[in-house]
């Protein structure tokens, strides 16, 4: 099974500091969408894996959260995509739970449920917790450059990111980065 794991806020849709708390302030980002749609036509399986403390913090409520994932699931279906599973953590730091990245707990969870082992698996993000929680699990890492991702524009990546991680400058790009190099190996 082809599976690629993405982080949601600021790889997919546009991140806030204040918490993304409704479907209106759901935005995806330029490309992010024809991106995954792109993956899944060249037999990608998506999953996400995200961090919504929001919940914890009693920003907003689960229906909200089931809204926003609604209208993803919507606009992506317009350009032929999908995800195959969303997996979140709905937990406050302060919880000291095992499913808040960097942690790898939302990440076993994907292992369990597509019945796979995760070592090489691509995982995406925009923040090196992102990456640690994928690469944990032996998971591929690559960062974005967009949400807290482009920060890191136009600078090396300290040594605290695992080694190999791919920087690619959105995920369009790193869909590209994937599809071709799949291409590659035929």
């Amino acid at each position: 099974m082809k599976l690629v794991t993405l982080d949601r806020d600021g790889t997919i849709n546009v991140d806030s500091d204040e918490f993304i708390k409704s479907p209106e302030e759901w935005v995806p980002l330029p490309g992010a969408l024809e991106a995954i749609a792109r993956l899944n036509h060249a037999g990608w399986h998506v999953a996400i894996a995200s961090n919504q403390s929001g919940l914890g913090r009693g920003l907003f409520d689960l229906a909200a959260l089931n809204a926003m994932h609604a209208k993803m699931n919507k606009l992506l279906a317009g350009h032929g995509g999908r995800i195959d599973a969303i997996f979140f953590c709905p937990h406050t730091p302060d919880d000291q739970c095992s499913c808040r990245k960097p942690l790898p707990g939302l990440f076993e969870q994907i292992g369990e449920r597509f019945g796979v082992e995760l070592k090489g698996v691509p995982v995406v993000g925009d923040t090196l917790r992102d990456i640690q929680a994928g690469y944990a699990v032996g998971c591929e890492p690559h960062l974005v450059l967009t949400g807290k991702g482009a920060g890191w524009r136009g600078r090396p990546l300290p040594e605290t990111f695992p080694p190999g991680t791919g920087v690619h400058d959105d995920l369009a790009a790193f869909a590209e980065h994937l599809i071709s190099r799949g291409a590659e190996s035929r």
